[in-house]
């Protein structure tokens, strides 16, 4: 995703739940983050995801699902976050997505903590959409206003596309999860030539009354600018959109993910973006404005960075942040 543009509210001040949970919820962000400074001090930045492997293009772990799809390299293109055009270049991906309207399906639950529990991964954009511009470059209403149905997706500057870093943490992450028992579904899987619109990915979530939706997307910022961070739903009531009733429990899910993203992966929360705390509130992306269950959305660092590049483009660090996210959601259902 490229934050190019758009006004972002600053995070709301918290809303502190009665009780044990409370507590332990209020110290978890800020005990993560003080820890990963601690962590940068003492040499131990994320730089090189803390792993012997940070090269371009590393492997995914043996036990790790791999990209179901080759390489994208679209151009560094829009999403949600800002008005220019997705990009018509083609990229290397070969073959043509077959057309299907339904989410990826997950495989049947198994036993597990998480039993019962519903996860909606939505890996943001389709690898395809590039090809197919005038379709999504169609509006739709997301509630406060209109907006693009999608766009291409961001890339690093020697061509690893978004949608193909999206595409493999939410394959890592799905093989997470549903060894603790959930029943998790994608929005795409690369299984369609395109899309889902916005607003279909949110209906997604919406219909199977998913417990949590994570929308995992990477940034197409400046140089320099690096660091993760997490996007959350603002209180917005107008036409189709009504977001008054997941704002709070949105803000528990986004905390718990940022927090546990810190542990997992060793970065820190953007320096560009949200003040430092890791957290930003929106109110104009229509994923988070016609969601109807808990919804955040995650810059998992940026692409046009080098060093966060770096990062992004090494498989042992995206299963790291696979499984920040994961603990992340996990935490928050369980309670």
């Amino acid at each position: 995703m490229s934050y190019t543009g758009p006004d972002f509210d600053p995070p709301p001040s918290r809303r502190f739940r009665r009780g044990p949970l409370t507590v332990a919820l209020a110290a978890l962000v800020p005990g993560a983050l003080l820890g990963w400074a601690v962590y940068a001090a003492v040499g131990g930045s994320g730089d090189d995801g803390g792993d012997a492997s940070t090269s371009a293009g590393a492997s995914a772990s043996a036990s790790s699902p791999a990209p179901s799809s080759a390489d994208a390299s679209p151009p560094d293109g829009p999403d949600e976050s800002d008005g220019k055009k997705p990009s018509t270049s083609p990229d290397s991906a070969s073959g043509s997505a077959s057309a299907s309207s339904s989410p990826s399906a997950s495989a049947p639950a198994g036993t597990g903590p998480l039993k019962g529990k519903v996860v909606v991964i939505d890996p943001g954009h389709n690898p395809g959409n590039f090809r197919h511009t005038a379709e999504i470059n169609r509006q739709v209403d997301i509630g406060t206003n209109s907006k693009e149905c999608d766009t291409t997706g961001t890339s690093t500057n020697d061509g690893f596309s978004e949608a193909k870093f999206t595409l493999d943490v939410a394959h890592r992450m799905r093989a997470l999860l549903e060894a603790q028992g959930a029943t998790v579904k994608l929005t795409q899987d690369d299984d369609r030539p395109f899309g889902p619109c916005i607003d279909e990915r949110a209906r997604i979530g919406n219909k199977a009354k998913a417990d949590a939706v994570v929308s995992i997307h990477a940034d197409g910022s400046g140089t320099g600018n690096r660091g993760f961070h997490v996007i959350l739903p603002g209180p917005v009531n107008s036409g189709a959109a009504d977001t008054r009733a997941i704002v709070e429990p949105s803000r528990e899910l986004g905390e718990r993910i940022a927090g546990n993203f810190v542990r997992a992966t060793g970065n820190g929360p953007s320096n560009y973006v949200g003040g430092g705390t890791g957290l930003v509130t929106r109110k104009d992306l229509g994923g988070l404005n016609l969601s109807t269950v808990p919804k955040v959305f995650i810059e998992c660092g940026n692409m046009r960075d080098s060093k966060d590049a770096a990062l992004l483009t090494s498989g042992a660090w995206r299963q790291k942040a696979a499984r920040g996210i994961s603990e992340g959601i996990a935490s928050f259902l369980r309670g």
